[in-house]
This record gives C-alpha cells, sequence and structure tokens, in this order.
C-alpha cells in the first residue's frame, strides 16, 4: 500500500481523482477546452469572484503562478510591501528580487501573525507603496494570518493586495464580495485536493485589464494568457491536460461533499485529532492552538540524544505516513499536514505509528521541559 502524504502538497488524493488522470486529452480540443471554463468557472465560484474577477490557470507549481502574479500586476516602477513572519513571505521577497521591483519588508516572528496595524503604519510612512503582497497560512509554521483585517486596511489606503493562499483557499473562508484583492494565487495541489502541475490566479480583472507591458516574461504573463484563452478558449502553451482533468474531478467531490465549509470542518478535526495525540506521546506544537491554522502543525522536535529526524521519517515512513521536514532555522522542528482526502482516523493512526518509532529509536525525553 502507498504511503499516506501527510504534507502540505502534494497531498493523498482519492481514488476518483487518480483515475481521471487516465484519459488523454487533445489541448485544442473543445472538449478539454469546455474543461477548462469549467473548472475556471468553479475556482471563481468558491470565493465569490464571479462579478469583478477573471480566473487564469497557469502551468506549474503554485510559485509559478506566485511570481506571475507579481510579475504582472505590480508596474516594473511600483514598491511592494511584504508582511514576513515565515518561509514562504522570504521567497516572496526573492521573487521580488529577480522581478527587479522595490520591496519593503517588514519583519515579524515566525510566532507572531502578521500585524494590521504595522501594516497600516508602514503604508501611511510610504505613499510610494503601491501593493501588499500577504501569504494567508504561512505553511513554514501553520500560521494563519488575519486576512479581513489586513485587506480592509490595504482597501482604506487604496493600494493593492495580492494574496497567497495556497494553503488556505478552499477550506479557509474567503469572499471576493466583501474582501477586496487585486490577485489570489492558489494551485491544484492543496486544499482541493487536485494534484500539482497547475497554479492559477484570480485576479481583478480591472487590474488584470490595466497590466500591459508590466510583465518580463512571456510564459508568466497572466494578461496575455488571460486575453489568449478569452480569444480562443485555449491555453497558449502546452497545459497541464491530466492535472486539469484530475483537479476537475477533485472539485466535483469539494462540492459533493459541502464544500468550503465542510471541507474546513473535516480538516479541523484532522487537526485536533493529530495535535491531541501528538500532546499526548509529549509533543510540543510550535504555535499557540489561537494561530494555528487547520493545515500543518509544526512540532518541536525530541530534545533526547536517541531522536534523529532523518531515522525518525524513515522509521514513520515504513509504517506507512510521510510526515513533513521543519522550516524553521532557530528552532528544531517537523511538520505534520492535515489535508488530504483522509479523515481523522488517519491522524490517529499516524500518531500510534509515531509512538511505536520513537519506543523502537529509544527515545524518552520528547517534550523539551
Amino acid at each position: 500500500m502507498d504511503p499516506i502524504l501527510l504534507t502540505p502538497g502534494p497531498l493523498t488524493t482519492s481514488a476518483d481523482t487518480r483515475s481521471a488522470m487516465l484519459v488523454d486529452w487533445g489541448s485544442w480540443d473543445g472538449a478539454f477546452n469546455a474543461l477548462t471554463a469549467s473548472v475556471c468557472g468553479d475556482l471563481l465560484a468558491i470565493v465569490n469572484a464571479q462579478r469583478d474577477h477573471a480566473c487564469v490557470p497557469l502551468q506549474g507549481s503554485g510559485t509559478f503562478s506566485v511570481e506571475a502574479a507579481l510579475g504582472t500586476l505590480v508596474p516594473r516602477n511600483g514598491k511592494v510591501l511584504v508582511p514576513d513572519n515565515g518561509s514562504y513571505c522570504k521567497r516572496i521577497v526573492r521573487i521580488m528580487g529577480y522581478l527587479g521591483r522595490e520591496v519593503v519588508v517588514l519583519p515579524h516572528g515566525e510566532q507572531e501573525p502578521a500585524d494590521p496595524a504595522r501594516i497600516e503604519a508602514a503604508l501611511t510612512a510610504d505613499a510610494a507603496i503601491t501593493h501588499v503582497a500577504q501569504v494567508h497560512c504561512e505553511t513554514g509554521t501553520g500560521i494563519l494570518n488575519p486576512l479581513p483585517e489586513i485587506a480592509a486596511i490595504v482597501e482604506k489606503h487604496g493600494r493593492g493586495l495580492i494574496i497567497d493562499a495556497m494553503s488556505s483557499y478552499g477550506a479557509i473562508p474567503i469572499d471576493a464580495r466583501t474582501l477586496r484583492f487585486d490577485a489570489l494565487i492558489a494551485a491544484s495541489g492543496k486544499c482541493l485536493e487536485g494534484v500539482p502541475g497547475m497554479g492559477f490566479v484570480i485576479a481583478r480583472r480591472a487590474a488584470l485589464e490595466g497590466s500591459g507591458g508590466n510583465s518580463c516574461s512571456l510564459a508568466m504573463d497572466l494578461l496575455d494568457q488571460w486575453q489568449y484563452m478569452q480569444k480562443t478558449g485555449q491555453w497558449r502553451f502546452t497545459p497541464p491536460t491530466h492535472v486539469l482533468a484530475a483537479l476537475r474531478t477533485a472539485i466535483d467531490q469539494y462540492q459533493a461533499q459541502g464544500g468550503q465549509a465542510a471541507r474546513l470542518a473535516r480538516y479541523s478535526e484532522n487537526c485536533a485529532a493529530l495535535v491531541s495525540g501528538m500532546r499526548a506521546l509529549g509533543f510540543e506544537t510550535f504555535l499557540p492552538d489561537a494561530l494555528q491554522a487547520p493545515i500543518i502543525v509544526t512540532f518541536h522536535s525530541p530534545p533526547d540524544p536517541a531522536y534523529n529526524f532523518s531515522d525518525f521519517y524513515r522509521r514513520v515512513r515504513d509504517r506507512g505516513f510521510i510526515l513533513y521536514p521543519g522550516k524553521l532555522t532557530a528552532v528544531d522542528t517537523f511538520r505534520v499536514g492535515c489535508i488530504g482526502a483522509i479523515g481523522p482516523d488517519t491522524l490517529k493512526k499516524a500518531v500510534t505509528a509515531i509512538a511505536d518509532v520513537l519506543g523502537d529509536m529509544g527515545v524518552r525525553r520528547v517534550a523539551r521541559g
């Protein structure tokens, strides 16, 4: 039996989603164009963005779409504020360097949610800032940033908001009718439980239409991609046909299971089962419960000298579960994902496997205290 992926994507998918990839599609065929249109329509509807936004799909991982959104929607003389409380915020800063756009970093601690008051102060102090790039759920730690409050401040100051919603879209509530943004970015292999290989940007049409000449890349130019799709119904370049077909099936299941509210409820149950089980073993979470999103949980590594992550990982994998290494530099951690086509019973079995592995390794001290 294949191991279960307790990671933030790729993740464990359903048999129906995997089976959808057994059919080959012609990239210019009318049936495939209709598939693309239906997926884009549903992606807009999930966040109630049908009225003022367009969905632009893009080949590649989610980071491809993050870079495309920044490169397309931020003018070459633009200036982007990045509230930084984790590794994916730092990735945005690095992307901005490659794009040659000016960036202002607003440092936060990795256990500190992005502070709306500090963001407002930064926007008040610097009128040259054109955009705020905000990670919604920072999967380096699992922290959930206060997006509605941040969006209200950015709108109040008349700046553009670009949201990395990679690990929140489809599970955490986002409503374009009440939350203004220029772009919201996510991908196929996250909370929608598709397979990796396709990102998408839900862009405010007015911002998209005004972005001509911004992009330094043909492949990453969302305006060109959108205009071509509007004209022909087709992707400009070879699309990830099997990935899109799997996403269509994954969205069908998402809708049949109850949509965003049901997805959040299941992930919350998964997270609760994981955290309670791991704490019973002595593990400590990196984040307090109030800041923890039910997407991925960071745990402090045991201080016992018998513990070694590589050995721990291998032994847990041999018992059927793939974990994720830590993403923090200051402290030793590892991460366990709560998302995918799994339920709380799976997480309970994973905790049992972890307990068995600790015994086999001779790890006695799990808590740091």
